[in-house]
C-alpha cells in the first residue's frame, strides 16, 4: 500500500512534478472565484475543523487512484465500461449498515448484468463515502414569509428548515469525514471479503424486486452464469483459486465541492512525490463550477486522481478544450471523465460538437452519461421527479451519438439506492404522480429504486452488445 505523508520536505518535490502548470500549490484555489461555496460565520472555529482534518489519516491511498486511472485508461481506448452510481446526497440520518449493502448490492448486479450480458469488463465506482455536498440553484430557500440559506448537504448545514440548522457549521466536515471511513472500511469488507464471490448473484436480490419483471430477467441470467461458474470449476478454476471469482474491485468517488475538505484531506504521495486528494479515489466537477478560471479547476487540475467534469447543454467547445488543457495538459488516458448531462431532448444536438472536436483533437477521454439531472422536473404535486423513460431516451441518444461519430460510450453516472423509495415516474413497477408520497426520502434530487436500476442495466447491455457486434462486423480483414 503506497505510504501518503502531509505537506513537508516532499512537497517542494510534488509542487516540480504536479500534473499541470508549477504555479499550482495546495492553497492556489484561495485566490479564485469560488462558486457555490458556504459562508462560515466563525474563521476561527473552521481553521480549527480544517487543522484536525489535516492531521487524520488518508481515506484513500494514491496507489488505489492509479489503479482506478489505469482502469480508466482501458475504457478510454473501449475495452471497458465505468458504472458510476450511487446517493444524491448521503446523509447522517440515514448512515446504517443496511443502506451501505444494499446500494453496494444493486451495484453489484447491475455490473454483472452489464459484464455477463454484455461482455464487458465493468469498473465500479460508487457515489459513497463522501457524496455529502450539494450545490444549489438558489443561495436561499423561502416558506411562505421566512426566508433561509439553502440546505448544502450534510457536511455543511443541516436540511431542518430553522435559522440554526441552515447556518453552515465547520464541525460537520468532520461527522462527514468520520461517516466517510466506516463507509469506506464497510464497503471495503464487501468487496473483498466473499459478498462479492460471483456464486452469490442469486443472494443479491432485494425482496421487493421479487416481483418485478427486472428480477426474472436477473434470475434467469443468474442461472446460465451458475452453469459457467460450474464448468469454470470443473477446469479447476473456483474462488481459491481466483481470486476474481470472490472479489471485486470497488472505487468511491465524489463531487470535490467543498474545497475546505478536499485541501485538509490532500497529501503528498512518498512513493512519486505528488499530490493526491484523499478524500476518494476519483472527484469531479460539477456543472455549476466548472469556470476554467474558477476555485474549483484550480484545485483539482493540481492532484493526480481520476477527474471527472459534468458537462450541461450549455457548455462550448471552447470551455471544453480549456478545461482538459488545465486538467490534463499531457493527455494522459484515463485522467478524463467527462459526464454528460444534457437532457433527452438536448442531447441529440449539443452532445455531437463536443465528441467531434475531442476526436479531432485526440484528446483521450472516458464519456459517461449522466442522465439524471438533465431530466429533473416538479410533479403536479410540487415534488421533483424524473420520468423513468427520459432517463431511457437520453442513455439511448447518448449510445446513439457516439455511433455515429465513430467514439466510445464509455459509461454511465446515475443517482440510485437500494433503498424502495417512490422518486422516479415510471418503469417496470410503474410508479405514478400518486405513489411519489409513499417513500419520497430523499433530501436534495430524485433517486431510481434498485428495480429501476436494474432495468437500467439491462438497456445498457443490450446497447453495449449491440456496439460490439457492430463493431466486430466493421472490424477489416488480416
Amino acid at each position: 500500500m503506497t505510504a501518503i505523508q502531509g505537506p513537508s520536505k516532499v512537497a517542494a518535490k510534488a509542487q516540480s512534478r504536479s500534473s499541470s502548470a508549477a504555479d499550482w500549490s495546495l492553497t492556489s484555489w484561495r485566490s479564485r472565484p469560488a462558486l457555490q461555496m458556504p459562508v462560515y460565520p466563525d474563521a476561527a472555529v473552521l481553521a480549527n475543523a480544517e487543522a484536525r482534518l489535516r492531521r487524520y489519516p488518508p481515506l484513500v491511498f494514491a496507489g488505489e487512484a492509479r489503479k482506478l486511472k489505469g482502469a480508466l485508461a482501458k475504457v478510454a481506448n473501449g475495452e471497458a465500461f465505468l458504472l458510476q452510481g450511487g446517493d444524491c446526497a448521503e446523509s447522517f440520518a440515514d448512515f446504517t449498515a443496511n443502506n451501505i449493502r444494499d446500494t453496494f448490492r444493486v451495484l453489484l448486479q447491475m455490473a454483472v448484468v452489464l459484464t455477463y450480458g454484455a461482455g464487458v469488463p465493468v469498473v465500479k465506482v460508487g457515489r459513497m463515502a463522501g457524496q455529502f455536498a450539494k450545490p444549489r440553484s438558489s443561495n436561499v430557500e423561502k416558506i411562505g414569509d421566512v426566508e433561509l440559506p439553502s440546505y448544502r448537504g450534510d457536511n455543511v448545514n443541516g436540511f431542518e428548515f430553522t435559522a440554526a440548522a441552515r447556518l453552515p457549521d465547520p464541525e460537520r466536515m468532520v461527522q462527514a469525514y468520520n461517516q466517510s471511513a466506516a463507509t469506506l472500511n464497510l464497503l471495503r469488507a464487501f468487496a473483498q471479503g466473499g459478498y462479492a464471490d460471483l456464486h452469490e448473484v442469486n443472494r443479491w436480490n432485494l425482496d421487493f424486486v421479487h416481483n418485478s419483471p427486472s428480477s426474472e430477467r436477473y434470475h434467469d441470467l443468474a442461472a446460465r452464469l451458475d452453469e459457467t461458474l460450474n464448468f469454470m470449476a470443473a477446469c479447476g478454476l473456483t474462488s481459491a483459486t481466483t481470486p476474481q471469482i470472490a472479489e471485486t474491485d470497488f472505487f468511491t468517488s465524489h463531487e470535490a465541492l467543498l474545497l475546505q475538505y478536499e485541501e485538509a484531506l490532500t497529501r503528498v504521495d512518498s512513493t512519486s512525490g505528488d499530490w493526491y486528494d484523499c478524500s476518494a479515489h476519483m472527484l469531479w466537477i460539477g456543472d455549476r463550477t466548472r469556470q476554467p478560471d474558477g476555485a474549483h479547476v484550480e484545485f483539482m487540475r493540481g492532484v493526480r486522481n481520476p477527474i471527472g467534469f459534468k458537462a450541461g447543454p450549455t457548455m462550448p467547445t471552447d470551455d471544453l478544450l480549456r478545461l482538459i488543457d488545465a486538467l490534463n495538459p499531457s493527455n494522459e488516458a484515463g485522467r478524463i471523465v467527462i459526464i454528460a448531462r444534457m437532457g433527452a431532448d438536448k442531447v441529440g444536438d449539443k452532445l455531437p460538437a463536443l465528441v467531434r472536436t475531442l476526436k479531432r483533437e485526440g484528446r483521450s477521454v472516458v464519456w459517461s452519461c449522466d442522465p439524471m439531472h438533465g431530466n429533473t422536473v416538479t410533479a403536479s404535486n410540487g415534488k421533483k421527479t424524473r420520468h423513468f423513460d427520459a432517463i431511457l431516451n437520453e442513455v439511448k441518444a447518448f449510445f446513439a451519438v457516439h455511433r455515429a461519430e465513430g467514439t466510445h460510450p464509455g459509461g454511465v453516472h446515475f443517482e440510485m439506492t437500494g433503498q424502495e423509495v417512490t422518486e422516479c415516474i415510471g418503469g417496470s413497477t410503474d410508479i405514478t404522480v400518486d405513489n411519489l408520497n409513499e417513500r419520497y426520502e430523499t433530501q436534495c434530487d430524485p433517486r431510481l429504486n434498485a428495480s429501476q436500476a436494474l432495468e437500467l442495466a439491462f438497456l445498457l447491455a443490450e446497447q453495449l452488445k449491440a456496439e460490439r457486434l457492430s463493431a466486430t462486423k466493421v472490424r477489416p480483414a488480416v
